[in-house]
């Protein structure tokens, strides 16, 4: 079966729903993580970027690090500059990325997806750094050492237990 992201929306939701009143959605233009103020009745919205698998991993990656208080903000609270950022704002992207970019790596292991580290910037033509590469894979050496925050860990568990993942160009 190829990487279908509607899979892991209906994962989400069985791994998570009750818990949390969050929902995973696909078909956003723009990823967001949109709070309810009454998720009994309207669920919590994790959206990512059309029906892409990658960034439906991402997107729960960043959910799965938030803590309370930020699930209650939109975006859990952080900025976000478009593409196009400059050098600097490049940089501070790159101090924030880490951690759910690992967590995601770690997450698309376990669904036997290929992990591409993302610069999220192609506009302007800076790609990954090589800190922000180190960075990266050293965080995900730390979150195996020392274990994922507990809902990733509950994720990466039930797509590892999975077995009906198949590489896209598998399953053509």
């Amino acid at each position: 079966m190829p990487h279908d992201a509607r899979m892991l929306e209906d994962l989400f939701l069985d791994c998570f729903f009750e818990d949390y009143q969050t929902r995973l959605e696909g078909g956003a233009p723009e990823p967001l993580y949109a709070p309810s103020s009454a998720p009994q009745r309207h669920p919590h919205r994790i959206l990512y970027r059309e029906d892409f698998f990658a960034s439906a991993l991402h997107e729960v990656a960043h959910w799965c690090l938030a803590g309370a208080r930020r699930r209650k903000l939109e975006d859990y609270g952080y900025w976000y500059a478009a593409d196009g950022r400059s050098r600097e704002q490049q940089s501070d992207f790159e101090k924030v990325e880490a951690r759910p970019q690992a967590i995601e790596w770690i997450l698309s292991d376990a669904c036997d997806f290929a992990f591409h580290l993302s610069a999220d910037n192609l506009e302007s033509a800076l790609g990954a750094s090589e800190r922000f590469e180190t960075a990266v894979r050293r965080q995900k050496e730390k979150f195996l050492a020392e274990g994922l925050p507990p809902r990733a860990e509950h994720f990466r568990s039930v797509l590892a237990r999975r077995d009906d993942w198949a590489r896209p160009e598998e399953s053509a």
